[in-house]
């Protein structure tokens, strides 16, 4: 911290000034927002009192329908404006908490220096002439966090702007208070990150603007090609940049850019639940969050029991069936290659020849039309094959308009036209009344209104079936990706016998309309061939974490979904826990072939920042190429590896720590176990004593306190203090879980202990034990 005094004093008393402007700026604006408010409720409370209502005669209905409209358009106009006013007077009272973090003074080529303070958004003085605090994602903030004093540069919109920087300051304020200041030569000091570092563990992800490192802040600002892939390792800050680079992309494109134009693909609901306070403490709106299973799930969940990735990895991890898990990982292997997707573009192109697979269209045990009418009419056609059945559609439902005239002169409506209620017999007189026209002279009323109500009967009884049609719910789509497996030979990269048990358990599950996880995408994909791509055209940037969990089919698919989107892949080959024994090829391990396409860019984050030095360097000796990782020079306890006599002393033990950890102020403290089962065994002998909680469902929140759930579902989350209740030979014993292991253990910010009973796992044997204390 630098001691001068009048530096100090200097800094404090400008505090004081800016914390007296935000607060004149947020009363001001709240003031002149008060008429707003009345505004809005004005316009809701009168809303129709303002429109005139006519729809008698079509030149009236066009002008309500106008009326209706430029009403609507001025009340969303003043919401919208509301909604600004919100959120800058959120933005003026976190400022009022801490205004800026940064200062940099620069010194333009031949100019003055000035002095830029740098925060979470800017700030003008009261001409609106001069900035009194930048935002960090102006094109000058870059500096601060790309250089150390002495010559310097920055990108802008009109070009290259070069010049020194005389100073560089951080900052630590907290309700308004200057708490520290250090004046620095490194990108980011280290007693900041420190002090932001050496915290609890939140529910929610911090925002990192004030600690951005300079390969961080590359990711943020990134703007050259169409596919960006970070590989970093685990606590490198992978999704920090990523959420602080939407949040770059909303300032940077805020005219031509929204929130809603932004997807990211989450790994699991926790996940979801905890970033999703980041861009709202930036002042942005929160972009859109799926997991790829929620996709899947809103297309085929009503056709299909889905196996999720999660339960797929259960599967994997519990079976102890040597042969039977051999066959599923051949099977998950197969299909999430590309290769697989060049076979099911075989076999869709055979199709247009023949094989189309369509269901008769029944009504009331009535064929309309035949599947064989359908198949002969689709072979007919040419061209592609949607278009083919776009064709169909439409022809299908004239054949059923034409049905429906017929059905109009049978009985069966007539005698359920008896049955109908009062309302619909009053509803069928009041439309004849406005728009046929009763009178005195009139004799057949009572045939007109049951003519009427025939009709009406008829077309809601053929609505559902129309729905089905509009839907091509006439393909029979399962039955095509079954025939797939009849009409295939066996695979160079497979055996004859492992051919055989796909072909077999896949039609198997099929038929109980299961889809396995590894056949969901090319499911869809199939799908798509056949009834034309679901394309989103409206995403403009898309984020993948976890991206090494997502085989090369899997990815492919998703940007064939989204054309006109900017890929953004995040993740870290060492925790691809999802392909533990399918070994299936990632996107981060194709660094240097992928770096030979000039539309994509492989960056890494190698640094890791979320755990002590002793536990990355623990944790790094679990891979066998761990050396690239860098541990920043956080100091802690070693970890702690427990060995126990039996499952009680074992029990003991953790409950013995848990209290420890407590007493040592962790708030959030997890037990990560291998499977879902052992969670929930651990779960029953110590979860009533200390209140934990089991989480075994991708679908569940990340809270504080003391979790207990399998390690794989805490991926992207952090945690004060982390205990792995059980690493012994019996439970990690395959090579395989290597990563599964690793991606457990580097969870732990703090403290992090390791239980066994018996013989210690052979994966920990590689890591020296001048690394870890024997307990």
């Amino acid at each position: 911290m630098d001691e001068n005094h009048d530096e100090w004093q200097k800094e404090e008393k400008r505090i004081e000034n800016i914390k007296r402007i935000l607060s004149e700026k947020k009363n001001e604006l709240i003031e002149n927002n008060k008429e707003l408010m009345g505004d809005i409720l004005e316009l809701r409370q009168g809303f129709w009192d303002d429109v005139t209502v006519n729809m008698d005669e079509p030149d009236e209905a066009i002008e309500t329908y106008a009326s209706i409209k430029q009403q609507a358009e001025l009340l969303s106009e003043r919401e919208r404006s509301y909604g600004q006013f919100h959120k800058l007077v959120k933005l003026y009272a976190r400022q009022e908490d801490s205004p800026y973090f940064g200062r940099i003074d620069f010194q333009e080529e031949d100019g003055e220096i000035e002095s830029i303070y740098i925060g979470i958004g800017s700030l003008m003085d009261k001409n609106k002439e001069d900035f009194l605090i930048y935002d960090w994602r102006a094109p000058v903030s870059s500096m601060y966090y790309d250089y150390a004093p002495g010559p310097v540069q920055y990108e802008t919109p009109v070009g290259e702007v070069t010049g020194e920087m005389k100073l560089k300051r951080q900052f630590i304020i907290r309700r308004g208070s200057l708490q520290g200041m250090f004046d620095t030569g490194l990108t980011i000091g280290d007693e900041l990150l420190q002090h932001v570092l050496g915290g609890n563990a939140t529910s929610h992800m911090k925002s990192i603007v004030a600690t951005i490192q300079k390969e961080q802040n590359q990711i943020i600002r990134y703007d050259k090609n169409k596919m960006l892939i970070v590989q970093g390792a685990a606590g490198s800050g992978k999704t920090s940049a990523a959420m602080q680079r939407i949040a770059y992309l909303l300032y940077r494109y805020r005219t031509s850019i929204s929130a809603d134009q932004i997807l990211l693909f989450s790994p699991n609901h926790m996940f979801i639940s905890y970033v999703a306070s980041v861009l709202p403490e930036l002042g942005e709106d929160n972009m859109r969050q799926v997991t790829f299973q929620e996709y899947a799930a809103g297309r085929l969940d009503r056709d299909f029991e889905l196996e999720s990735p999660f339960e797929q990895l259960e599967y994997l991890l519990s079976d102890r069936d040597s042969q039977r898990l051999q066959r599923r990982v051949a099977a998950i292997r197969f299909k999430s290659a590309l290769d697989y997707k060049n076979l099911l573009d075989d076999y869709v192109k055979g199709l247009t020849e023949k094989g189309m697979k369509f269901r008769n269209i029944t009504f009331r045990g009535q064929t309309i039309v035949r599947a064989e009418e359908i198949h002969h009419y689709f072979y007919k056609l040419t061209g592609r094959i949607p278009n083919r059945i776009e064709s169909v559609k439409v022809w299908l439902l004239d054949q059923l308009d034409a049905f429906q005239l017929k059905e109009q002169d049978k009985d069966w409506p007539v005698e359920e036209a008896a049955f109908l209620a009062k309302h619909e017999y009053v509803e069928a007189f009041n439309e004849l009344e406005e728009h046929q026209g009763f009178n005195e002279d009139t004799f057949d009323d009572f045939a007109r209104e049951q003519k009427l109500l025939v009709k009406r009967i008829v077309e809601r009884k053929m609505r559902p079936l129309k729905r089905k049609i509009e839907k091509l719910k006439f393909i029979k789509l399962r039955r095509l990706y079954e025939q797939m497996f009849d009409m295939l030979s066996c695979p160079a990269e497979l055996s004859e016998e492992e051919w055989k048990d796909i072909c077999l358990e896949t039609k198997k599950a099929l038929n109980k309309k299961h889809l396995y996880a590894e056949d969901v995408t090319p499911y869809l994909y199939l799908q798509d061939q056949i009834e034309g791509r679901s394309v989103n055209t409206v995403i403009r940037h898309l984020f993948i974490d976890e991206a090494q969990d997502y085989s090369p089919f899997q990815i492919e698919f998703i940007k064939q979904l989204f054309p006109n989107a900017r890929f953004n892949l995040l993740g870290d080959y060492n925790q691809a826990i999802h392909n533990l024994y399918t070994k299936a090829p990632s996107l981060l391990e194709e660094g240097e072939e992928l770096e030979e396409d000039r539309k994509v860019e492989h960056l890494y984050l190698m640094r890791s920042y979320r755990s002590t030095k002793p536990i990355v360097e623990f944790t790094k000796h679990l891979l066998p190429d761990g050396e690239k990782i860098e541990a920043f020079n956080r100091e802690g306890q070693k970890p702690r590896v427990h060995k126990e006599d039996n499952e009680d002393e074992l029990i003991k033990s953790i409950r013995e720590t848990i209290l420890s950890r407590q007493k040592e102020g962790h708030e959030t403290i997890a037990l990560l176990t291998r499977t879902k089962q052992e969670a929930k065994e651990l779960h029953a002998r110590i979860g009533e004593s200390f209140a934990a909680r089991l989480i075994y469902k991708e679908s569940q929140s990340f809270e504080k306190g003391i979790l207990i759930l399998p390690g794989y579902l805490a991926k992207g989350i952090e945690f004060d203090a982390v205990m792995l209740p059980e690493v012994s030979n019996a439970t990690y014993n395959k090579e395989e879980e290597r990563k599964l292991l690793y991606t457990a253990a580097t969870r732990a910010m703090h403290e992090l202990d390791l239980f066994y009973t018996g013989v210690m796992s052979p994966l920990l044997q590689s890591v020296s034990e001048d690394l870890y204390e024997i307990k």
